[in-house]
């Protein structure tokens, strides 16, 4: 039990969770509650891909910074053995994706949300576009569901979508942002400090808001 807690913490459990319980809403509205649970869980299993990845490639920085919150920095599990979970779920999450509610085209569409989180990771997180992967995944969570029903995804869903993302972008670095900094990550938000990141993701939030009211 204590490495399978400290699998889901290195998933970045409650992030993980917000964003299927997101695609659990949208299963019940689009299809109803039992394939729901089904969605919830074929998109849980794509955000454990992009946080175990995140947590192994940050893992020399985490140790730098002393973060005892993360499993492999504690040694509640090692690198082995979250990359051999790794190396499972990858096929594994495609392959349940591809084959459950979301069919082949919503499948495919949510595992592209899936590589722009693990691009983010390893590359565009240390750049000025790293809103871009979480404002193009956070749009097509809803859209690759709507499309599992043969629905073309309306503009509001695209924009709030994309949005609502890049605002999650601003907010989930906040609380390492300075140890960022000193690690040479250089992200939009550790390039426009605190402060701004605060403020740009209220205006994008408030945007985000006024463009789902109105559609």
């Amino acid at each position: 039990m204590r490495k399978v807690r400290g699998l889901l913490k290195a998933s970045h459990f409650i992030p993980s969770l917000i964003v299927s319980s997101i695609a659990f809403a949208f299963g019940v509205h689009y299809w109803w509650e039992g394939p729901a649970y089904v969605i919830a869980f074929t998109v849980f299993t794509g955000q454990l891909v992009v946080g175990w990845s995140n947590d192994l490639y940050d893992f020399a920085d985490d140790q730098k910074h002393q973060r005892l919150t993360k499993p492999l920095v504690s040694g509640v599990i090692t690198e082995k053995y979250l990359r051999s979970w790794l190396i499972f779920m990858v096929p594994f999450s495609l392959v349940v994706n591809i084959l459950g509610p979301l069919g082949f085209e919503g499948g495919l569409l949510y595992w592209l949300g899936i590589g722009c989180g693990v691009a983010y990771n390893f590359y565009f997180k240390f750049t000025f576009l790293s809103p871009l992967p979480f404002a193009v995944a956070f749009a097509i969570l809803p859209s690759c569901i709507a499309i599992s029903k043969d629905v073309t995804p309306p503009l509001w869903m695209w924009l709030g979508g994309a949005l609502l993302g890049s605002a999650a972008h601003f907010v989930n670095v906040l609380k390492d942002l300075d140890q960022d900094r000193a690690s040479e990550i250089k992200g939009l938000p550790q390039i426009v400090g605190k402060k701004a990141s605060i403020a740009i993701a209220a205006v994008l939030s408030v945007i985000a808001l006024v463009v789902l009211v109105i559609s």
